[in-house]
């Protein structure tokens, strides 16, 4: 069986029958949309989907700096911008 990222689970067609109320029922948590008793997406809230892209850019921009880190510097004088 798959991993469930998830305490909360419900099946394709009830989530097509009525999709307000299990985004009501959900109460704020994430829940998997299973078809055939096999996970085929989550329904996330948006303040942690948000949070998520938030933390995906931040790693990012880590690799980035570590990539950086040995290259040559440059000095930069702001009253010469």
């Amino acid at each position: 069986m798959d991993q469930l990222y998830t305490n909360a689970s419900v099946s394709i067609s009830e989530l097509k029958k009525n999709p307000a109320a299990v985004i009501e029922e959900a109460a704020g948590f994430s829940v998997v949309v299973l078809n055939g008793n096999k996970p085929a997406a989550y329904l996330v809230p948006v303040a942690t989907f948000e949070a998520m892209v938030e933390k995906l850019e931040d790693f990012e921009l880590a690799n980035q700096v570590k990539a950086r880190a040995n290259e040559r510097t440059v000095k930069v004088y702001p009253d010469a911008l």
